[in-house]
């Protein structure tokens, strides 16, 4: 068959995930092939706290490294001489139909690593239409974030306290988020002794270390946090609560943790009662905390433990994925932590997972080139969906089952 024709016989979608390789990527982005080699970049370029920050997790990672070693527990049977020329990964959530089967997680600080750094988020994901989940912890007004991008989706982290608690949902409904995602695995902060260990705190504490730090990252220095102060003013938490929160650079303000211990289903039923829109709880991990959440109005989970910074020796997301599903009676059932190839997309959807969000990757890909970072780490991955979709003999990535997997 010629080229010509053979190229005819391919859907509009398939044909726009190649097309981005044929030009030629900015000279930064050219030798990164895979998610993981943002990573490797990102940790030249950005300062020994920042970096510290954002790959680092609880004690001893136990949960960090496991949310990986899950996905190899798990090898594909494909099946062979299927037509897949007419395939794609669009996948409808919540009456929304995006791109593919995954989005980008919250991320907190993520205008600490990079230049604005959840505009160039939300940017991304709006222009490759697919979710971008904007955190509580983030350093950029949630109502400039959906100005960017209309469809993206709000984090909380809520305390047990009803005034603060109405005060943020009326802020982020009237900013005119449809869908909130309520994170409900920090009643405490994690030990995150890496943190310690690395100089990082929130605030950030003015150090000699500190200033060092940023001295011998220049392209960081200038590039993201002096171009920050001199354009926007010193960043602040601004969606922790409906208030304006703390500085990231103090010697003396402290940020507000308080009151998040006292959060329970209570204050999850009057939540579900004041927000009209799409319900998502986060930081699931038993069928039975699932089964109560979809008892109690939820419209979706996320089987999360918290990409490993909470709870160290946590049960990784996809072992107890199963089990969650079958608890979950059709309710869309959505995981995060340790997805980083597009076979681990598929190994997700095939044991249940109606979608998976992804979290450091992206945040790696801002501080190496903005936008354009994470639009060039959105197509590596949709790429390789296509192609493990192709291999697998699905026409559809969501048309896969348990029956394409073996355990190891």
């Amino acid at each position: 068959m010629p080229l010509a024709a053979a190229s005819d016989k391919l859907p509009s979608l398939a044909r726009n995930l190649f097309r981005p390789a044929s030009r030629r990527p900015p000279r930064t982005l050219r030798h990164i092939l895979a998610l993981d080699d943002f990573e490797h970049c990102a940790r030249r370029r950005l300062p020994r706290p920042l970096f510290g920050y954002v790959s680092g997790a609880a004690e001893t990672h136990l949960s960090l490294k496991d949310n990986r070693e899950a996905f190899g527990t798990y090898a594909f049977k494909p099946h062979v001489l299927v037509d897949v020329s007419r395939r794609d990964q669009q996948t409808t959530l919540f009456g929304r139909a995006y791109a593919s089967p995954f989005g980008i997680a919250p991320m907190g600080l993520a205008a600490l690593s990079a230049y604005r750094g959840d505009l160039a988020l939300a940017r991304a994901a709006h222009a490759a239409n697919i979710p971008m989940v904007l955190s509580g912890s983030s350093l950029i007004r949630l109502e400039d974030v959906i100005e960017a991008a209309p469809d993206a989706w709000f984090q909380a982290y809520l305390p047990g306290d009803q005034r603060r608690i109405d005060a943020l949902l009326d802020r982020v409904a009237g900013a005119g988020y449809r869908t909130l995602v309520l994170t409900v695995d920090i009643p405490v902060a994690g030990n995150r002794e890496n943190n310690v260990r690395s100089g990082f705190s929130t605030p950030l504490r003015p150090s000699l270390r500190l200033a060092w730090e940023g001295l011998t990252h220049p392209r960081w220095l200038f590039g993201t946090f002096a171009r920050t102060l001199l354009r926007h003013g010193m960043p602040h938490f601004e969606n922790s609560y409906a208030e304006r929160g703390a500085p990231i650079l103090s010697s003396s303000v402290l940020r507000d943790f308080s009151g998040r211990d006292h959060l329970d289903w209570v204050h999850f039923d009057h939540i579900r009662r004041r927000w009209r829109g799409a319900l998502v709880v986060k930081g699931i991990l038993s069928g039975r905390d699932a089964a109560i959440a979809r008892e109690r109005g939820a419209d979706g989970v996320i089987v999360s433990n918290h990409a490993g910074r909470q709870l160290d020796g946590a049960a990784a997301p996809l072992r107890v994925l199963p089990e969650i599903v079958a608890a979950c009676g059709g309710m869309p059932v959505l995981m995060d932590s340790g997805v980083r190839r597009g076979t681990d997309v598929l190994k997700a959807l095939a044991l249940g997972a109606a979608f998976v969000f992804v979290g450091r990757p992206f945040t790696y890909a801002a501080a190496i080139a903005g936008q354009a970072g994470v639009a060039h780490a959105i197509a590596l991955l949709q790429a390789e969906i296509d192609r493990n979709t192709a291999l697998l003999g699905l026409r559809h990535c969501t048309d896969i089952t348990p029956e394409f997997l073996l355990r190891r």
